[in-house]
């Protein structure tokens, strides 16, 4: 048994950069434990090779919801990073910080400290971003922010140009001055491999000899004296150990594993605990409870001029886009799959956007055995314009089923419980219908694939987006923060309620879903909480 000044459980997007900066003065000890193995994997740093990981047990817990009446009873699949920086080493790399308002809403929630204006300095000093640094964008940081505008397919131009006939202005820039707009996504990458958090943070930290990282190591168990968190119990290669913290424990489990964790260790629903027969803690009701994902779907066309498929799917087509990337870090496979996008309101009179749109010069209809078939597309020129909620107001649960830290928790995630959710979903679909029809688009669409032209009644539109719509993998707020107790897990510092030495820093803390992709704001959090750790040490 060895004690450390600080033990992190996890180390994703979050995880990964609290340890970074706990260790930087070389003050403190920090022990990292990673359930997942190491990052150093061809199709983690290649940023398309996430349509290999996005089964792979190797690296990803492939969680699956609850069959969910929301979505026609489907069993949503849940990918999640087990390795080193966590769901950042296999997720999609859009930047997006999300809307001030989205912040504004934290800190006026009772959350001081976590307004836009006091989170700008933040997000800008994690970034270097190769447009360079402004007003609203940071240069120098740790984390490289690719501008792709001069890189992507041909047919993104178009994409563009139909965005603009209906009504969206082109926004150079998502995490400028307004988020609202059609443009190009930025992507977390460098030199053409993935920019994970691992990357950026934690391997920086391990080379210090005060850090240690230790995979395969999964934390079974909060150990605590009284109230108070004083170590982590947790299993490697079959054997047990106990590493103690000399002054705190800090979960960065993400918004599935942190709630469990807690959970197991006895702090959550008092009821729950004890009928599993685990001890309980503290009760909490909130954790692993207010449960908010971002839920989306993709409209599928056949189109007139080749797309990522032509290159993508042929042997010959493989190995080109191969060696330029082995050769050059470039082309298609250093790039996400996700080359435009863009957000806009359902109602012209809402103060501000509430859907995300995502543009893809390539299509997947044809389901693949054993992976995503993002390297494998249609055999036909295809192309998706998709789009997700902003703002969902259905909510879910994500709560253990035994005392078993290798079982799977039940996540419930009641999409579209809502008719405000059903309801904006309708008037999206329809929007990309809008867009499709203009003419930079339309001229060049061969046929509808997806849902197809005989889905036009508003109950079909709803009966399709329920069939075919799932997570768009941004699931937070099961730790979420709060002044007080009776509404929260932690409280505006992060800490637990009623637990000392023990906080929760990673997005399961977020109040509530921010308006776009989650894991800069992940590491946002991390920054953010490492610094309030920092600020309490005498």
């Amino acid at each position: 048994m060895q004690t450390y000044d600080f033990i992190v459980v996890g180390s994703g997007s979050a995880g990964s950069v609290v340890a970074e900066r706990l260790s930087a003065s070389g003050r403190f000890s920090v022990l990292v434990l990673e359930a997942g193995g190491s990052d150093r994997r061809f199709y983690v740093q290649m940023p398309l090779g996430y349509g290999k990981t996005f089964f792979d047990p190797a690296v990803n817990w492939n969680y699956r919801a609850e069959p969910d009446p929301g979505l026609s009873g489907n069993a949503d699949h849940w990918p999640r990073g087990k390795i080193l920086g966590g769901s950042s080493s296999i997720n999609a790399m859009v930047w997006i910080r999300g809307q001030r308002e989205d912040f504004d809403a934290w800190a006026a929630a009772g959350n001081p400290g976590w307004g836009y204006d006091d989170l700008l300095p933040v997000f800008k000093a994690i970034e270097d971003n190769e447009a360079g640094a402004d007003a609203w964008r940071g240069a120098g940081g740790p984390v490289h922010i690719t501008d792709t505008r001069d890189r992507v397919h041909p047919l993104t131009q178009r994409y563009l140009a139909a965005a603009g006939q209906a009504g969206l202005p082109l926004n150079p820039d998502f995490n400028g001055p307004s988020q609202e707009g059609a443009g190009v996504y930025q992507i977390n990458a460098k030199n053409g491999r993935r920019m994970s958090a691992a990357r950026a943070f934690l391997r920086p930290a391990m080379n210090r000899k005060n850090v240690r990282i230790e995979t395969h190591a999964l934390a079974t168990k909060i150990l605590f004296d009284g109230a108070r968190a004083v170590g982590i119990e947790y299993e490697q290669h079959g054997r047990t150990h106990i590493a103690k913290a000399g002054s705190e424990v800090i979960v960065s489990g993400g918004a599935v594993n942190s709630p469990q964790l807690l959970q197991l260790s006895g702090v959550g629903p008092a009821p729950l605990l004890q009928g599993l027969g685990i001890p309980v803690v503290h009760a909490n009701a909130h954790v692993g409870a207010n449960l908010q994902d971002h839920v989306g779907i993709n409209y599928t066309f056949k189109g007139r001029l080749p797309t990522l498929n032509q290159i993508l799917r042929p042997w010959w087509g493989k190995a080109l886009v191969g060696m330029r990337y082995i050769l050059l870090r470039s082309g298609p496979l250093s790039l996400s799959m996700n080359a435009a996008g863009g957000f806009f309101r359902t109602d012209p009179a809402m103060a501000r956007p509430n859907m995300q749109l995502y543009f893809q010069a390539f299509s997947t209809v044809i389901p693949k055995n054993g992976e995503r078939p993002i390297l494998t597309p249609d055999p036909w020129p295809g192309f998706s314009v998709g789009l997700s909620n902003c703002r969902p107001s259905s909510r879910g649960e994500i709560m253990i089923r035994s005392q078993n830290p290798r079982g799977y928790p039940k996540i419930v995630a009641n999409a579209y419980s809502t008719e405000a959710d059903v309801a904006e979903m309708l008037a999206a679909v329809k929007f990309v219908r809008k867009i499709a029809a203009q003419p930079a688009l339309a001229e060049i669409i061969e046929e509808e694939v997806l849902p197809g032209p005989s889905v036009t009644s508003d109950a079909d539109l709803i009966q399709d987006f329920r069939q075919r719509s799932g997570t768009v993998y941004h699931p937070v707020s099961t730790c979420r923060m709060g002044p007080d107790s009776g509404h929260a897990v932690v409280d505006p510092r992060l800490r637990v309620h009623g637990i000392s030495g023990l906080r929760v820093i990673d997005a399961s803390i977020f109040p509530d879903n921010i308006s776009g992709n989650t894991n800069a704001a992940a590491i946002m959090t991390g920054w953010k909480g490492a610094g309030m750790v920092l600020e309490e040490q005498t």
